[in-house]
């Protein structure tokens, strides 16, 4: 039952991307309020998290997306929320948007009509440069923010406690992830500001790519979480399921972590990627699969260790990838950021060996 049931119907955009020929975002509508991810006690805290998930869903609504090409005039194009309120835009573009020199957020806008009026609201556009031929494709949970979960369904429960109860500046911060992730993004990244259609602003130095199991209702959540530990910002493929035990499980994660790194490939056929992921939901068996089916295509798996002894099919996955040539990482954290790099071997990369030097000198200020 939604806690908001006649709150006016508001928009929450999610993170899109694009490459040169297609733009691909999403947006929801949903009766309830944003949410204010800050520290004010258990009980408000468990409040607001609850509102996420209790937010009324709102089907058949028309939607605008409005788009302008560099040097152009806007457009707009419209679509209708589905019964779980999604409204996917996939737009061609007509070879109209050439990549800017390094990695950029681009400005889009989503109109809408609810009781209260016409209603305007930025969403924000991931688009690589010109010279990113290294992207990152990253795990979540156990990978950059802390949660114990290692298939057990008492753990998973312990966890649902922490996101329920605790705000994102209260969450565990893998150790070294965000010196590491941080020196791999490099630069600037996305800073939340009122803009309009067309513009835009710095993103990472590397595009970077986020897939998760968690539903979407902890998109903003995890957003919040990113921003406060300084981690570089980029799409969030999350999924959509209910709140119930079924859903808790893994029966289901490992198609939707698969669909949205296929994806990913597909859309930047001429860029390589870093995979990052933990041992806790076999990510080294779905890393080791993607890379093995897209020669090529994986630069290197990072796997960080939270579990103890090696399945037999992650000894199968470790296997292929050494056959394969594709460089794999495992271990308990990122702390020793440059020996990382160095172990996968990227030191004869260029760009490796300025991340190298990125993470060594941030280190030695962190001491």
């Amino acid at each position: 039952m939604p806690f908001l049931p006649t709150a006016p119907v508001r928009i929450q955009p999610y993170f899109g991307y694009r490459n040169q020929d297609r733009l691909f975002i999403t947006a929801r509508a949903l009766r309830s309020r944003e949410g204010k991810f800050v520290k004010s006690g258990k009980w408000r805290a468990m409040r607001t998290m609850m509102a996420q998930f209790a937010s009324h869903e709102v089907e058949g609504l028309p939607v605008q997306l409005e788009l302008a090409a560099p040097g152009q005039d806007s457009r707009r194009h419209q679509s209708i929320t589905n019964k779980e309120g999604f409204v996917h835009f996939d737009i061609p573009l007509d070879g109209e948007w050439p990549y800017a020199e390094r990695p950029e957020w681009e400005t889009v806008s989503f109109h809408w009509t609810n009781g209260e009026g016409e209603h305007c609201l930025d969403g924000h556009v991931l688009a690589p440069g010109r010279t990113s031929g290294l992207g990152v494709i990253s795990d979540i949970d156990d990978t950059i923010i802390e949660t114990g979960i290692t298939g057990n369904f008492r753990a998973v429960m312990r966890n649902w406690r922490r996101v329920l109860m605790e705000m994102p500046e209260e969450r565990l911060l893998v150790p070294g992830a965000d010196v590491f992730y941080s020196a791999l993004g490099g630069g600037e990244d996305f800073k939340a500001s009122s803009g309009h259609a067309g513009d835009h602003q710095k993103a990472s130095l590397r595009p970077f790519f986020y897939v998760s199991s968690s539903p979407w209702n902890l998109f903003s959540y995890l957003v919040t979480y990113m921003k406060v530990r300084g981690l570089p910002l980029g799409p969030i493929m999350l999924r959509d399921w209910g709140f119930n035990r079924e859903t808790f499980g893994s029966s289901s994660h490992g198609a939707h972590k698969r669909a949205a790194i296929d994806g990913i490939l597909a859309t930047y056929p001429d860029m390589k990627f870093a995979m990052i992921g933990d041992d806790s939901q076999g990510d080294l068996t779905a890393f080791a699969d993607v890379a093995i089916s897209n020669p090529g295509r994986v630069r290197a798996v990072f796997i960080r260790k939270v579990g103890e002894a090696m399945s037999p099919e992650e000894l199968a996955a470790k296997a292929s990838l050494e056959a394969a040539k594709i460089p794999l990482w495992l271990g308990d954290g990122y702390d020793e950021g440059h020996k990382f790099l160095g172990s996968i071997g990227l030191l004869d990369d260029d760009e490796a060996a300025s991340i190298i030097d990125t993470v060594g000198k941030q280190q030695d200020e962190a001491v």
